[in-house]
């Protein structure tokens, strides 16, 4: 008993004790706790880049790789992230149909689980820009009139004024953008696929990004009429005042040179 005494007035016996206490909290908690969420949800991610790769092996390592490391055929996928794949896939871009200067749009071949896990298996590959919640990407409440603004000064140059795309050199071209879902057009905006130029959260934060989406959906909507008349492409002011100066002053020297001609021919007569 004296022994056990003299060993509690010991400098470190609260320390030891304390120490006891915090292993056997320890051992219970892991003994009794549930299984951790964080656990749970890593397994998940896992099995979703098993499955992904395995659909990834069938339809698109054949032109990027096996491991998304590129080829003559088809880019390296490290580091474009699960955005690039959900706009690619989703838009029916990718798997392409064929080479080419540019990848058209067609139908899509896979539907939305098989797209989210080929975008788990990508993003596996390198950190890149996350697939948009549709918080990011929707335009309700957005400036319709900022977005203009910042669509004439970032897009007009491919896109046109309205949006209705247009050539560009070496056989590429700017896609109309007609149709083009709020979270397709965010997507592009974030990864820049193929031509287009990539506007990241630092360069255009996602308010500007919403506001050009409701200011293309705003055109889109009102492509269907056309009360000025004829809308010649939607190329602007500059390119649609020239077309009817070169026009319309050639048909006025055309008419002019024809009223000479025949009031000579007159006089001789």
């Amino acid at each position: 008993m004296k022994k056990l005494s003299a060993r509690r007035r010991h400098p470190l016996a609260a320390v030891v004790v304390l120490l006891l206490a915090l292993a056997a909290t320890g051992g219970l908690y892991a003994a009794f706790a549930p299984a951790d969420k964080a656990q749970a949800d890593t397994s998940a991610q896992s099995l979703a880049i098993d499955e992904g790769k395995k659909l990834y092996d069938v339809g698109c390592a054949s032109c990027h790789g096996t491991g998304g490391q590129g080829s003559s055929e088809g880019p390296s996928l490290v580091g474009v992230g699960a955005a690039a794949v959900d706009f690619q896939v989703g838009t029916g871009r990718m798997p392409a149909q064929q080479p080419g200067p540019q990848i058209e749009k067609k139908r899509v071949q896979y539907n939305q689980k098989q797209i989210d896990l080929l975008a788990a298996y990508v993003a596996s590959l390198g950190a890149g820009p996350a697939i948009p919640t549709s918080q990011e990407y929707n335009p309700a409440g957005s400036d319709v009139a900022k977005g203009g603004e910042l669509f004439r000064t970032n897009c007009t140059q491919c896109h046109n004024f309205s949006g209705e795309g247009g050539a560009l050199t070496n056989g590429k071209f700017a896609p109309d953008l007609e149709g083009a879902s709020a979270k397709h057009i965010y997507e592009a905006m974030q990864t820049g696929p193929q031509n287009m130029p990539s506007f990241p959260d630092t360069t255009m934060p996602t308010k500007q990004k919403q506001q050009i989406i409701a200011y293309i959906h705003t055109i889109n909507s009102s492509k269907s009429s056309t009360p000025g008349g004829l809308k010649l492409g939607g190329l602007g002011p500059v390119s649609e005042g020239l077309f009817a100066w070169i026009f319309g002053l050639g048909a006025l020297i055309a008419v002019t040179v024809w009223i000479a001609a025949h009031t000579a021919k007159a006089k001789k007569s």
